[in-house]
């Protein structure tokens, strides 16, 4: 895309107004935005053919992207998926936003969110459910759902969330997509609506790591430049107990290591002890923070009254909670970071899947994996959020599965720092998955086509 604008083969205004009609369309089919900004988007495509015209064309000039609706814009809306929050306006953009912004690009609008990005369904009674594009009998996973519920439906390339847990990295699993969390820090959070400090990230969602890694290099251009070698060492991680995989990740996911253990070095890590506590851990890192932020900004009878009933039990629970709870959470991300660091002495990249299980339907509120029962958020974050509370920069991409088959995805982490080298690394594991055969599944399911 940027090729073609660079070469005048298409023009910003041009290809500005084609993404605004796929994302009115999108709005229309799965509720993938929470507001749309034709008229500042369409300016901001003449500046754009004016600057290529004048040959002082930005790094993402005239490029289209989504901004989720939990990021601050000041020319846009921004209700943090809640009606607490309707016809907000910050006072200024976010850090993120303002980069994108100085780089060029155009955002088109703000995609949806869970409320205060604390769910992985996107779901809102408020403002409606996202839907999943590819079976919208399905979640398209949260909280960054209307990101990847952009993307997978055809409207836009990439998309800017947040992942405090894996809001990132599980919508793009569960749509088919590439999310990128990176190291703890790396992309600054300010302007962005807390909900664990500690644990938050500025993430970006594309369709390929490619559109993933452009971003992150003109976003992020102190990262070091570092390539990673096919002579990587990679540890697997098969499953994180007590969350065992559904059959419809484990084959995809099997025959993706038998692929991989044809170009890399492959070790399966021990990993029973390594992340026994992390996902508890993190819910009471969560509820407290979280807890923290709402209290200080608003009364409890506001929010009762302003916010959603399960954003409100939610609080209540984090009312009862003491800081022995906060204190031992603590204790089990030191042992997590220290196990990690300890693990990834013999190795280069942890690989391991992203989420246990295949999109669930809409209104489930609990999920079957292998011998395993419990939530649907538990299922869907106990691969991910260990590396939010660890702050390893992790991404998702997606893995072969048969044609009528929903997404499964590999999860790729590395050192604190590296976060170059592991998108390089992703690049590679992309391709090598990509030209391989598809696999055979043992259960099949009916899909909706993604739109060209």
């Amino acid at each position: 895309m940027h090729q073609a604008l660079a070469a005048r083969e298409i023009t910003a205004s041009v290809l500005i107004e084609q993404t605004l009609r796929a994302a009115e369309a999108s709005q229309r089919a799965v509720n993938a935005f929470a507001t749309i900004d034709r008229d500042g988007a369409l300016a901001a495509a003449s500046e754009s053919d004016r600057r290529y015209g004048e040959g002082t064309a930005r790094p993402l000039e005239g490029l289209p992207i989504t901004v989720k609706d939990l990021i601050d814009t000041k020319n846009m809306d921004t209700c943090y998926g809640s009606q607490a929050y309707l016809g907000h306006r910050p006072a200024t953009d976010a850090d993120i936003v303002r980069s994108l912004l100085d780089c060029g690009a155009i955002i088109i609008g703000k995609t949806t969110t869970h409320e205060f990005a604390w769910g992985v369904t996107t779901a809102s009674e408020c403002f409606g459910d996202t839907r999943n594009p590819i079976d919208p009998t399905r979640i398209p996973g949260g909280s960054s759902g209307g990101a990847a519920a952009a993307i997978a439906y055809g409207a836009v390339t990439a998309g800017i969330g947040s992942d405090t847990g894996g809001s990132v990295r599980i919508p793009a699993a569960l749509c088919g997509l590439v999310g990128f969390k990176p190291t703890l820090g790396a992309l600054s959070t300010r302007g962005v609506f807390p909900l664990s400090p500690t644990c938050d990230h500025v993430g970006l969602m594309g369709r390929e790591v490619d559109d993933v890694l452009y971003l992150s290099d003109v976003l992020n251009p102190q990262t070091p430049r570092s390539d990673a070698p096919l002579s990587a060492r990679l540890g697997v991680v098969r499953e994180i107990a007590p969350v065992s995989l559904a059959t419809d990740v484990a084959i995809p996911f099997e025959a993706a290591v038998q692929r991989l253990e044809r170009t890399f070095s492959c070790v399966e890590l021990d990993s029973a002890d390594l992340f026994h506590g992390a996902f508890d851990a993190f819910s009471s890192i969560v509820l407290i923070e979280g807890g923290v932020e709402h209290f200080r900004r608003h009364s409890w009878e506001r929010i009762v009254a302003s916010y959603s009933p399960e954003t409100v039990d939610r609080l209540r629970r984090a009312q009862k909670t003491d800081m022995h709870a906060y204190v031992s959470a603590q204790q089990v991300k030191d042992r997590l970071i220290t196990g990690l660091h300890e693990a990834m002495h013999s190795i280069d990249y942890v690989i391991l899947p992203t989420c246990p299980c295949i999109a669930p339907a809409l209104n489930t509120t609990s999920v079957n994996t292998g011998n395993w029962s419990g939530t649907v958020r538990e299922a869907l974050m106990t691969y991910t959020a260990p590396f939010n509370i660890a702050g390893f920069p992790a991404i998702s991409i997606p893995i072969p599965v048969r044609n009528e088959s929903l997404p499964a995805s590999l999860q790729i982490v590395a050192r604190p720092g590296n976060d170059r080298a592991l998108l390089h690394i992703a690049q590679q594991i992309e391709a090598i998955l990509r030209h391989g055969d598809t696999i055979e599944r043992q259960s099949t399911h009916s899909t909706t086509r993604r739109p060209a």
